[in-house]
């Protein structure tokens, strides 16, 4: 990949909304032939969408957690991503080595959303659970460049 197709990419992580006039003026580049690499970015699935950023505590689900889960019987079918796929307070779902299958990343609004939240997955997954509560978060979702 070239260093430009690298910073282009770099700009639009740190700011998707970034105007291809700016992404020009950022890479030295004209407004057409930013437009025509991004374009070509995108064809080639090296960007694969824009999102909005939410501020989840003003939308009341100020409660982040990770959960690990693993399966209680080992010889079932590794099938939690799909059993978990329809409960909405499940952000992302990633498979991990080491003692757990997967760990996923929730929002609620209480620790009783949470509770609520930790039974349901037990129940539809038939897993176990581990969790951990953020705190507090420094930086997320950083460009990596």
């Amino acid at each position: 990949m070239e260093e430009t197709d690298r910073k282009i990419l770099t700009l639009l992580a740190g700011d998707g909304r970034m105007s291809f006039t700016d992404l020009g003026r950022a890479t030295g580049l004209s407004t057409s032939a930013v437009h025509q690499r991004v374009k070509r970015l995108e064809s080639r699935g090296l960007i694969t969408g824009y999102a909005a950023l939410v501020d989840y505590d003003r939308v009341g689900l100020p409660l982040t957690a990770f959960i690990s889960i693993r399966p209680i019987d080992p010889s079932q079918p590794d099938d939690s991503p799909e059993r978990l796929r329809g409960i909405d307070e499940i952000e992302s779902c990633w498979s991990v080595a080491g003692d757990e299958s997967y760990i996923l990343k929730v929002r609620v609004g209480t620790p009783l959303d949470l509770e609520e939240l930790l039974a349901r997955i037990r129940a539809v997954a038939n897993v176990a659970t581990r969790t951990t509560i953020v705190l507090s978060t420094p930086y997320e979702g950083r460009p990596v460049g």
